[in-house]
């Protein structure tokens, strides 16, 4: 882009736009995995949908890749592109709640921090993540899971609209009532057809939650996974609860004796009630001897921001997922051998349960074509030295080469790395991926939003 198409947009746009030249260039690029560096010709900070749809007609008309980014959290990086405009969401950051009707709009910007307090002065919240640092629209258009989805389904599950800007640049509200086609792919195909600047999600009743930590030594892992396998499906649907393979941070609320030991265990969220949180997690360290017990009843914000210090922007992240129908002898080995290798502090593994609530919806409701998965599982290689960026994308690869023969064939869009392949993308969308090119051919014939995990139209 030349400096006079610059000043155009400059001139066309309410919003900020930022280009090579300005100081405020190198923030703008910069993304939460910091892996990722690519330089795109202008970031266009987008005051609200006007602006939106002013950014999406001067791209198109100029002839120039677009990427969208709402949170920023995206582990490909595709939230930016090389030579191309970034329509950023960040400043459509808001909230609206109605306490009464129990909902709330939220803007394409949001985090999920925003949500989360918002939500929580009315003792109120939907299913979303499980660090309030993540972006609202992306984790919402991949399908979200998180803390809440035993017992409420999975966050496209919670969502009633949509306000989307497609590719010729007009505003659509995407609902059950209004284009129906296209409010059935937001939920959960991704970036694919449109930029959305505005949410409506459904929330309940959630306010004080109990969260349970517990751990034992990584050579222990066989035995509490086995545990786990069992335990978590047949438990209520109020106990929601995640398996991980970590290095134990040195921070509270850990002791000091155990602070950069591997070890396994399980995060657990109680969303009952309270008072009988501590005597329904007494019995989760079934697997004697753990090195570590914790039980606290806490606001359900305090247990999505929990991870945001150890996590925080500007480390290098590499990661690969698969969804899981069962956890096998053999998987229970791999996850056994790969945790007691992890490459660095902040590598783990996380086994997201995508049950309960979540198999209350029907398989062809949503876009999300996997329904009848147990687990969500993610490979995290992470560390903040650039040095170590091949080290743990080997680890995160090798693990996974190593378990898909174990899973589904398939893994969350929103847990999918760099360079995974069409092949991938059409085997998490299972058969629900021609359905989702007919709407791409409907609403994006060129295949204007591509910078994602992307279904290209259906031919005419």
């Amino acid at each position: 882009m030349d400096d006079i198409t610059l000043e155009e947009m400059r001139t066309a746009l309410r919003g900020l736009v930022i280009g090579p030249q300005d100081s405020a260039y190198t923030a703008a690029r910069t993304i939460y995995n910091a892996m990722i560096d690519r330089r795109p010709a202008a970031v266009v900070r987008c005051a609200d949908a006007a602006d939106v749809m002013g950014a999406v007609d001067f791209v198109r008309d100029h002839g120039l890749e677009i990427a969208v980014r709402g949170g920023g959290h995206s582990g490909p990086g595709l939230c930016m592109v090389d030579g191309g405009v970034t329509v950023d969401l960040s400043p459509m950051r808001w909230v609206r709640v109605d306490p009464k009707s129990r909902t709330a709009q939220v803007g394409g910007g949001a985090l999920l921090g925003d949500l989360d307090h918002a939500g929580h002065a009315f003792g109120l919240a939907t299913p979303a993540g499980i660090q309030s640092t993540t972006g609202v629209g992306g984790l919402t258009l991949g399908g979200g899971h998180g803390h809440l989805t035993r017992r409420f389904g999975l966050t496209i599950d919670n969502l009633l609209a949509a306000d989307v800007v497609l590719a010729d640049g007009s505003f659509v509200t995407a609902s059950e009532e209004e284009h129906p086609d296209l409010f059935w792919a937001l939920r959960g195909g991704g970036g694919n057809f449109g930029a959305v600047t505005s949410f409506t999600f459904r929330l309940h009743p959630v306010d004080i939650v109990v969260l349970g930590i517990t751990l034992w030594p990584v050579d222990r892992t066989r035995e509490v996974l086995r545990w786990y396998r069992d335990f978590l499906p047949q438990a209520s649907e109020d106990l929601t609860g995640f398996f991980a393979a970590l290095v134990v941070p040195p921070s509270q609320p850990f002791p000091g004796e155990i602070h950069g030991r591997k070890m396994c265990g399980v995060v657990y969220c109680w969303t009952g009630d309270p008072e009988r949180g501590p005597d329904m997690l007494a019995s989760v360290d079934a697997p004697s001897g753990p090195a570590f017990h914790l039980t606290a009843p806490m606001p359900y914000p305090a247990v999505q921001s929990m991870f945001d210090d150890l996590l925080a922007p500007g480390l290098q992240w590499y990661w690969r997922g698969a969804f899981f129908d069962r956890i096998s002898d053999e998987a229970v080995d791999v996850h056994a051998d790969f945790a007691e290798a992890l490459p660095t502090g902040l590598s783990t593994m996380h086994l997201y349960p995508i049950d309960g609530a979540a198999h209350h919806v029907e398989p062809d409701d949503t876009a999300w074509a996997y329904r009848d998965a147990t687990w969500s599982g993610v490979i995290a290689g992470i560390d903040p030295d650039p040095a170590n960026a091949e080290t743990i994308k080997e680890w995160s690869v090798a693990y996974s080469d190593a378990l898909r023969p174990h899973s589904m064939g398939a893994a969350y869009v929103n847990f999918m790395g760099s360079g995974e392949g069409q092949d991938r993308v059409r085997a998490t969308y299972r058969d629900h991926y021609d359905r989702l090119a007919q709407v791409k051919r409907t609403y994006d014939p060129d295949n204007f939003f591509h910078a994602n995990q992307n279904v290209s139209p259906a031919a005419t």
